[in-house]
């Protein structure tokens, strides 16, 4: 348990930190997240945690560096909450782009899936087989993967140098 002297000594200490680094850190913050209040929540969140990790009788050597590696983990937290959605899943999910749900717009699209369909037929074999998974049998990544025995990340490749080769293709034939 901390007395009320040491209490003391480790809040003046972690007010003389803010003073001296506070600005720093915003600043570091900004430059990495492009956004000053999620910035400054960070910022404000690394010395909570600083003061958690010193009443818990933890010792900081160089308070500006343990100041900068919290809120450097924090940033990265932050990253990985902010994942991207595909296009794909947002179908899945009922999504429908603009333009799509027009009679002509589905005639054109129904059509240019024929026509690649057809033009799927003369790329490579590995990109076929991925090909026709993907777009005419539907299956997922997973799927896919149990199927083939291959990883998912080097189906996805596939499938991506897959789309590149049908796209030159088409492309060629209009």
């Amino acid at each position: 348990m901390m007395t009320q002297k040491q209490n003391m000594v480790l809040g003046a200490e972690l007010t003389a930190a803010h003073y001296d680094f506070e600005k720093g850190l915003n600043s570091y913050a900004f430059f990495k997240l492009n956004n000053h209040a999620i910035g400054e929540d960070l910022v404000q969140e690394t010395f909570i945690k600083t003061w958690k990790y010193l009443v818990k009788g933890g010792k900081i050597e160089l308070m500006k560096a343990f100041l900068y590696h919290v809120l450097n983990n924090l940033i990265v937290d932050q990253y990985r909450r902010r994942k991207m959605i595909s296009l794909d899943s947002m179908i899945e999910k009922g999504f429908e782009p603009i333009g799509v749900s027009s009679d002509s717009g589905r005639l054109v699209n129904l059509l240019d899936g024929k026509a690649a369909l057809l033009l799927i037929a003369r790329l490579p074999l590995n990109y076929q087989q991925v090909m026709r998974m993907k777009y005419v049998q539907d299956l997922t990544l997973e799927e896919m993967a149990l199927v083939t025995g291959k990883t998912k990340n080097l189906l996805a490749v596939q499938i991506h140098r897959g789309l590149e080769k049908l796209r030159i293709l088409y492309t060629h034939q209009i």
